[in-house]
């Protein structure tokens, strides 16, 4: 009785090759002789040409990921030197009260946010009736205390948008949430926020990175407690 042959695929041939190395060592001319289309023509190339393509268009690729390292390093070395002259700012303000417009004035100014505002709650009397301290609804105080991490995305018709000086201009949005110690501490409430607006969509996006976004509520939350 005659057995079935099985036919030999190209794994079968690959595994072969991957398990006798020295396959190529004894047969060195099959490596001049096979040639492949390369991608950047028309013409036929040899197994070394295409291979050193191969390396060519690696190391582009990894030259172009250093080079966005490089630019990004450049950037949060920007942004750190900007975050601590606001934090100089805002430790160098002698009054309780003016500290929200000295927030809201460094956000603009450093960091270059079209619109900026703030509300905080749970102040002491002397500021009860201080303009940082109105149109705050019990829904925004929920809201605010809901957040563990800054908000970035849409306007989506918040209530705190309210607060911003043209509101109809506001794209995109970065809300943070104010409480004492870490932003993320869903035990301590919150205490304030703060509305990050620009008229550029992408500005503020869902997929962007928020660790600035993370410490600048902390920074801002830590200057704003003196109103307690």
């Amino acid at each position: 009785m005659t057995l079935p042959i099985t036919p030999i695929t190209e794994d079968d041939i690959a595994q072969y090759l991957a398990n006798t190395p020295g396959f190529f060592e004894r047969h060195a001319e099959l490596l001049a002789s096979v040639t492949f289309a390369s991608p950047h023509g028309q013409r036929a190339v040899s197994l070394h040409e295409r291979q050193a393509e191969m390396l060519r268009e690696k190391i582009k690729l990894l030259e172009q990921r250093v080079m966005e390292m490089v630019r990004h390093s450049g950037e949060n070395t920007a942004i750190a030197a900007k975050m601590h002259q606001w934090a100089r700012q805002l430790a160098g303000v002698r009054w309780a009260a003016e500290v929200p417009q000295a927030v809201e004035q460094g956000i603009r100014t450093l960091f270059d946010v079209p619109q900026v505002a703030l509300r905080v709650w749970g102040v002491a009397p002397a500021h009860l009736n201080a303009p940082f301290t109105q149109g705050v609804s019990e829904d925004v105080r929920a809201f605010a205390s809901s957040l563990t991490a800054p908000f970035c995305g849409p306007n989506l018709g918040f209530e705190a948008t309210a607060w911003l000086p043209d509101a109809q201009e506001a794209r995109s949005l970065a809300l943070l949430p104010l409480r004492e110690g870490a932003i993320d501490s869903a035990e301590s409430p919150a205490f304030g926020l703060v509305v990050l607006a620009s008229h550029d969509a992408q500005r503020f996006e869902a997929s962007m990175g928020t660790d600035f976004l993370v410490r600048m509520a902390e920074l801002a939350s830590s200057a704003l407690s003196r109103l307690q």
